[in-house]
């Protein structure tokens, strides 16, 4: 008889509590951030940091005040770590 492959499903993981609505959101401070992968970067972003483009395509830092989630800054990984 044929072997069935079937995925179990598993338990839904519930939120983070820090009101973030995604996972692997971080905190930093009043700061809320996380990774953004390189397929997910499909704009043009202006690190705030060193003042230099974040092309399409680039893996990068997404990172908010927990009180202005709105404002939102796109951070080269590499000035997140060294400044943010």
């Amino acid at each position: 008889m044929p072997r069935k492959n079937r995925r179990r499903r598993s338990a839904q993981r519930a939120l983070p509590a820090d009101g973030a609505a995604f996972y692997g959101t971080q905190r930093r401070g009043t700061y809320l951030w996380r990774h953004i992968g390189a397929s997910r970067a499909t704009k043009y972003y202006l690190c705030p940091w060193c003042n230099q483009d974040i092309p399409p395509g680039i893996a990068h830092v997404v990172a908010w005040d927990e009180l202005r989630p709105d404002d939102r800054r796109h951070w080269h990984r590499r000035c997140w770590e060294r400044h943010g």
